[in-house]
């Protein structure tokens, strides 16, 4: 096994990604979607972070947290959310990829990949740039051609908060469009 050296920086921001178990696509599914709702929520009455933005793919998720002043343990905080994610989600009848033998002895779930990719966020213009991936994931991956046509993404919060001017919303009406 790897050693793996993460970043901890307390109070600091984060960048992620997880995968699915093989890619799996299980998070077009409501049941999933739902699942890792409840999972953030639970995880997050305990330990508690900031996700500052996210976006749902099929089979993987990026997000950005932002961590309490003092604490650097985002580590046992993906460990949980998969967990509780993986319990609740079985448990309600969502489906596992076929484990190896090494799993079924570790008593590992065919859910999802082991460990999660990390990039610490180094300052302002870093974390534009992670959350403008984000929102562009879904444009990347072929599953929207703009990134406001994606609705599990945080991009619509942003452009609301007048984050991305380009984009038009109920507050702010293009005053080019044609009745």
């Amino acid at each position: 096994m790897g050693n793996y050296l993460r970043n901890y920086v307390p109070g600091g921001t984060f960048f992620f990604t997880a995968v699915t178990y093989k890619r799996q696509k299980i998070f077009f599914t409501p049941l999933a979607r739902r699942c890792l709702r409840q999972a953030f929520q639970i995880v997050r009455r305990t330990r508690k972070f900031e996700v500052f933005a996210i976006v749902l793919l099929p089979d993987h998720l990026h997000t950005v947290w932002i961590l309490p002043d003092g604490d650097v343990d985002y580590s046992i905080r993906w460990r949980h959310l998969k967990a509780t994610f993986t319990r609740i989600y079985l448990e309600s009848g969502g489906y596992e990829g076929v484990r190896t033998k090494g799993q079924i002895r570790s008593q590992s779930r065919g859910i999802w990949q082991p460990r999660f990719w990390e990039h610490t966020v180094r300052d302002e213009e870093d974390l534009k740039r992670c959350v403008d991936y984000i929102h562009y994931n879904p444009v990347k991956h072929g599953l929207v051609d703009c990134v406001e046509n994606y609705q599990w993404s945080s991009f619509h919060r942003f452009a609301k908060m007048g984050e991305y001017s380009w984009v038009y919303t109920d507050d702010n009406e293009d005053p080019n469009r044609m009745e």
